[in-house]
């Protein structure tokens, strides 16, 4: 994996701010940039907001040519397209949804995103079956679902979490997202370190590493 420099890091916007049209965004940037992405309207669907994304990209470096991606709460699509958009190689996008699921095979049928594979199944089982498959970067960005409880005693963020950490390569990055804040003691003992930290809102985003292994 090519190696990531620090770049200057935009201010973040509220993701949870309506889009100015309902049922679409926009790619933000490569050689898709401001291709519209029609998006369902169906409960619990919330695509990363355009700064975030920004955001996101610049800790990534921007241009993702040769990166392997694995988007495994798919939704709109917003991440792995705007992964691909930037050149990533190849690009996985899981979902299990219906709606979602065919807003995502329309929109790449439409735009015809070289790299995209659109996959229908539970995203933490497939991603289970990828171990030591040497992704790149996994995006996470699990539905929210009850706000009261803590993401890092949620089950699924735990588990989404365990099957990334198996799945990417040694130098692979995993983006989190989620409406708490992880403390880094959870997240060590998950494996992970806090690359870059961010939060919009009432949203919290992170670029986790793995720890490294002590020879």
């Amino acid at each position: 994996m090519k190696h990531i420099s620090p770049r200057p890091q935009p201010a973040a916007g509220n993701p949870k701010k309506p889009h100015p049209r309902a049922g679409e965004v926009r790619i933000i940037g490569g050689r898709f940039k401001r291709s519209k992405l029609t998006v369902p309207v169906a409960s619990g669907l919330r695509p990363t907001g355009d700064r975030v994304r920004e955001t996101l990209f610049n800790w990534l470096g921007q241009d993702l040519s040769g990166l392997r991606c694995f988007d495994a709460f798919a939704g709109s699509g917003a991440l792995g397209f705007e992964a691909a958009s930037r050149g990533a190689e190849t690009v996985w996008m899981v979902e299990r949804d219906r709606a979602a699921l065919q807003a995502l095979t329309q929109n790449q049928a439409r735009l015809n995103v070289p790299g995209v594979r659109i996959v229908s199944g539970d995203a933490i089982a497939l991603l289970s079956a990828q171990r030591s498959a040497g992704w790149d970067v996994v995006f996470l960005d699990p539905p929210f679902g009850d706000k009261t409880i803590e993401s890092s005693e949620n089950p699924l963020y735990q588990q989404a979490l365990q099957a990334a950490h198996g799945a990417i390569a040694a130098e692979g990055l995993v983006y989190l997202e989620s409406a708490q804040a992880w403390p880094e003691s959870v997240l060590a003992q998950l494996g992970y370190q806090i690359h870059r930290a961010g939060k919009a809102g009432a949203v919290r985003f992170y670029l986790l590493a793995q720890v490294p292994k002590l020879d």
